[in-house]
């Protein structure tokens, strides 16, 4: 009986060419499509909730897959991290309706990117953070955070060499949380444009080292000019948190 099977995964995206398949290139999707060949002896098409790029994390990520399988809903998740690196694991695995779309089906993602603001990096988060040695202005930065909430034409926040129908988004939530060293950047919204995030935290940075008045994100938003905005943050402090669904 075919069966569409919904995953829940969690890897550190560092050794890895991003989500998606690339030629000669070792990616999350190509490695799990391997793993769920030699589970389920046939060969599978991953659906993601989303690609994230080369060196980007994941703690919640999401997709789904059809197949003709009689294994149980919770053993699909132990035989795949048996036959995965132990920087893929899947954390859940259920079957759910066969019209479910991991990708077109998602209402909601959030991401969260991690700052290490100290002036010596402690070596475990290297992978993990950017680091930044500099003291930075949380206050500023968290005022010119507000101004990316609701519905905006952020075409200023994508990097070149995207193809999209519209640069329109929806920011729900966004807030910074100091604990000691770390300071982490949370952002919800319904869809994310190439580098969008990692350019809100680089934009984040640079005005927080007073490189960047708060200001540059109205006018951005207005202008949708890239260069009104701050540096691309580098992709290691990046993770995919959630992908929450109306189904």
């Amino acid at each position: 009986m075919v069966r569409n099977i919904k995953l829940i995964i969690a890897y550190d995206g560092t050794a890895y060419h991003g989500w998606q398949s690339q030629l000669n290139k070792p990616t999350i999707q190509e490695t799990i499509e391997k793993a769920l060949y030699t589970v389920m002896k046939q060969k599978i098409d991953l659906t993601g909730s989303g690609r994230t790029d080369a060196g980007v994390h994941a703690l919640g990520q999401v997709a789904n897959f059809k197949a003709d399988t009689n294994i149980p809903e919770n053993k699909i998740k132990i035989a795949l991290n048996a036959n995965l690196p132990p920087d893929i694991r899947i954390l859940e695995s259920v079957d759910v309706d066969m019209d479910f779309n991991a990708r077109y089906d998602a209402h909601d993602k959030t991401y969260m990117y991690q700052i290490y603001n100290d002036r010596v990096l402690n070596p475990f988060y290297a992978r993990y953070s950017c680091f930044v040695p500099r003291v930075l202005n949380i206050d500023k930065m968290e005022e010119a955070l507000k101004m990316i909430l609701g519905t905006h034409d952020f075409k200023a926040f994508m990097a070149s060499g995207s193809n999209v129908k519209t640069t329109v988004r929806t920011i729900l939530e966004a807030r910074l949380e100091r604990e000691g060293s770390l300071i982490r950047l949370y952002v919800k919204g319904d869809g994310f444009l190439y580098n969008m995030v990692r350019i809100i935290a680089g934009t984040l940075i640079d005005i927080g080292k007073g490189l960047k008045d708060a200001s540059c994100i109205e006018r951005a938003l207005k202008d949708k000019d890239r260069r009104d905005l701050g540096q691309t943050a580098p992709p290691q402090g990046l993770f995919l948190m959630k992908v929450n669904y109306n189904k």
